[in-house]
Order: C-alpha cells, then sequence, then structure tokens
C-alpha cells in the first residue's frame, strides 16, 4: 500500500473505471488496491471519502450500463429525497430504452421501457439540481479538483415538520461553469467518454417513479416510499392519479393504481405508513393519519393513526419516544386525548416486526368495544 494518499485531481471525488485510469497512467493497480479508493462493481472505483449511500451506488451502476440508462424506482426516490427508500447495499434499479438490451446483475436491476411510451417528461433533466449525497466534506477539496455540480452539500427534506432543523437546506458549495460533463453524464470529456461518472445521475421523474415503485416494489414498502414522495413535496395525488391514467394500459397500471389509493402523505415516518398498510391489510377499517383532535385546552392533538368513528387511536413509538424529554412532552398529550373520550393505544418498531398478529387483535378488540362491527 502506497505510503501516502494517492490521488490525482483528475479522479478526486469521482467515481471512476479502473481500467481506464490505469491505461491513461493516472493509476497503477497497486493504487488501486490502496485505502483511497474504494471498489464498487467489477472495474468501478470511486474515492473513499464519498459517503456510501445509495447515490454512490447509482453512480456506480450508470458506469457498467449502457447509454441511456436512468436509474428508476426505488433508486429514483432516494435521489428525489426519499433517504430511507434504498440504502447503500440494495439493488439499484435501472430503466433502459426498449430497443437498448442489458442484463440485470448483482446489485443492479434492469428494467425496459414500453416499446411506445405515451408518458410525457420522463426523464427529469440531468443538470437539473438534485439531492446528490456524495460530497466531500466544507474545505476539503484538493487543489485543481473544484467539485463539480454532483458534489456540492444538498439541502434534503427529511421530515414533514418545518421547524425540524434536518430540513433546513445545506450551506451552498462550491460551483463549477456548466460544461458538456456537467450537463450529461455520458458526454464525452477531457478523460473520455466512459471513465468517469460525472454529473447528478439522471433518473425518472418524481410521479414516474413513484409509478415504478409501485410496480415493482412489495406494496407496504412501496406505499412507504410514495408517502415519503408526497410528503417532501416531490408529488402530489394529481400527479399520481395523471401518471396512473397515463399508464392503465400497461403491465403492473391495475397494481400502481391500487397502492396509489393506499398512499398517504400525512404519515410522519415510514414505520407509521407500514402500520398503516398493515392494518388495512389484516382487515381492519383504514385508519386515518394525522387527524384533528380538538381538547378541553383548546389544542388541536394529531395521534398518528385514528378512527374518528370510533374515538380510537394508535400511537407509534419509535426509538426517539424512549427519551427522557419527548415522554415528557407526550404523557400529557396522551392524557388530553383520553380524557376528550379517546381510547389510545401503542404500537413500537418491535411489536410491528415480531408481534404484529397480537397487535392486530388488540387494536381489533377495541374497535368492536367502539362499536364496530366486522
Amino acid at each position: 500500500m502506497p505510503p501516502h494518499p494517492h490521488r490525482p485531481p483528475e479522479l478526486a471525488w469521482q467515481v471512476f473505471r479502473g481500467s481506464e485510469a490505469i491505461r491513461r497512467g493516472l493509476l497503477s493497480r497497486h493504487h488501486l488496491r490502496g485505502a483511497s479508493w474504494i471498489r464498487l462493481r467489477q472495474d468501478v472505483y470511486a474515492d473513499a471519502r464519498l459517503a456510501r449511500d445509495h447515490a454512490l451506488a447509482c453512480r456506480a451502476a450508470l458506469l457498467r450500463m449502457p447509454p441511456g440508462a436512468t436509474i428508476a424506482g426505488p433508486s429514483a426516490a432516494y435521489l428525489h429525497g426519499v433517504e430511507h427508500a434504498a440504502g447503500f447495499d440494495d439493488d439499484v434499479h435501472v430503466l433502459l430504452p426498449a430497443t437498448v438490451r442489458a442484463d440485470s446483475q448483482p446489485g443492479v436491476r434492469v428494467h425496459h421501457a414500453p416499446m411506445s411510451s405515451t408518458r410525457s417528461g420522463l426523464l427529469v433533466p440531468v443538470g437539473a439540481d438534485a439531492p446528490a449525497r456524495t460530497s466531500p466534506p466544507a474545505g476539503t477539496s484538493p487543489p485543481g479538483a473544484a467539485p463539480t455540480a454532483v458534489d456540492r452539500p444538498p439541502g434534503r427534506t427529511r421530515s414533514p415538520h418545518p421547524a425540524d432543523p434536518r430540513n433546513r437546506p445545506g450551506p451552498p458549495g462550491p460551483t463549477t461553469p456548466p460544461s458538456a460533463a456537467a450537463s450529461n453524464p455520458f458526454a464525452p470529456t477531457t478523460l473520455g467518454p466512459t471513465m468517469i461518472m460525472t454529473g447528478p445521475p439522471p433518473r425518472t421523474e418524481p410521479a414516474a417513479c413513484a409509478w415504478e415503485t409501485a410496480v415493482w416494489a412489495d406494496p407496504v414498502k412501496a406505499v412507504g416510499i410514495i408517502d415519503g414522495l408526497l410528503r417532501a413535496g416531490s408529488v402530489n395525488r394529481s400527479a399520481l392519479a395523471s401518471e396512473a391514467a397515463r399508464n392503465a394500459c400497461r403491465p403492473g397500471g391495475r397494481r400502481a393504481s391500487w397502492v396509489f389509493g393506499l398512499s398517504d402523505g400525512l404519515a410522519q415516518s415510514p414505520p407509521e405508513s407500514h402500520l398503516r398498510v398493515r392494518l388495512v391489510f389484516a382487515g381492519l377499517p383504514r385508519p386515518v393519519a394525522q387527524h384533528p383532535v380538538r381538547v378541553s385546552t383548546g389544542l388541536i392533538l394529531h395521534p398518528d393513526l385514528a378512527w374518528p368513528e370510533f374515538r380510537v387511536a394508535v400511537e407509534y413509538d419509535g426509538l426517539w419516544h424512549s427519551d427522557a424529554d419527548r415522554m415528557h412532552l407526550d404523557r400529557p398529550r396522551l392524557n388530553q386525548l383520553v380524557e376528550a373520550g379517546w381510547l389510545v393505544l401503542h404500537a413500537t418498531g418491535r411489536r410491528l416486526h415480531k408481534d404484529f398478529p397480537a397487535l392486530v387483535r388488540e387494536i381489533r378488540a377495541a374497535l368492536v368495544a367502539r362499536g364496530w362491527r366486522p
């Protein structure tokens, strides 16, 4: 291993083909085995300082795909800001034109667009700002290798609450003048057409990636991702309805409409989305997310899930609820709901994953006791 990091400026903060870097004399095989680089796929390497997230996996996958490949489905949802849609180790979903053939490979699921599509605006312009997550720490760019647009720290939408500090955009990073490489990841650069994955990965637009997610992913997970797109404002109900109507005759059209009907942008977290959908699949009436309840103090409270007709509510207690300060705020709130005549039950992550049938029985019994007739 080289005693000091060896990073040519041309490859700093980049994802690149190792064979091309060697052929052009920028690196040796010995260098590629050093700590400066991480091997992502066969012949695909990246600067080891880049964040190991799904955006990095997408960039690596595109370097092994034919020109015209587009990030789609849950992977595109991640690039649109839904962080729970995919992780670094999850499969990258890639959409290819109908006339371009390529097989799926480990870590990459290849899909093909229909031969003739009525969809318009399928792709997000590559030069548009995307929540790329492969930026270097501020002030660490090496001399002579100013980060491109993909290297800017993004402002990410993580929570629907504007007061949440995580919702605030990050500070603007350094920018470079527009260039062919910055606007098209497959355009030739000074290093060649296929050596470096530059610019934000091209991805399908939010409504299209919601449709793809509904068709390709497990329904419970798909609803959680689409809820995230709705919550972030990347898409709205009208856009989903238009997308479903446009693709009604395609394979998966009925499934997508059904999944869209289960989605709700008011859910505050993926587990709440999953809990809501699984309760419906278990045969319970569909609960209302974040139903407003006015209590005696004049406050309006919003239980996570509610059946207003029966005054039954379910609160999902995630890990953050175990915080002492959070619990101190939650308990008076729940007491006010009980005082207003509501029956409040609690669900935890452990029960959602390991004791779900018992949880369903408890909620069913509460609804029956309040007048629901299955």
